[in-house]
């Protein structure tokens, strides 16, 4: 079905990044999980959205102390 996977290509633009950053992640398992379709590397798109939830920092405010 189509916009249920991503190519490297479409991945470097959704996250902004040169293509040549999605292969880096390839290779040091830092990216969202792949699959190979031949020779042809595919990403499920509910991987990419888990792997953007695990980076997800949450932040605390900044500069409000607490007033004992």
């Amino acid at each position: 079905m189509p916009g249920e996977h991503l190519s490297p290509a479409e991945l470097a633009a959704r996250e902004g990044v040169p293509l040549g950053t999605v292969y880096a992640w390839n290779y040091t398992g830092d990216g969202p999980r792949y699959f190979k379709a031949g020779r042809h590397v595919r990403y499920r798109l509910a991987d990419v959205l888990a792997w953007e939830r695990e980076r997800t920092v949450e932040r605390e405010p900044v500069g409000r102390a607490e007033v004992s």
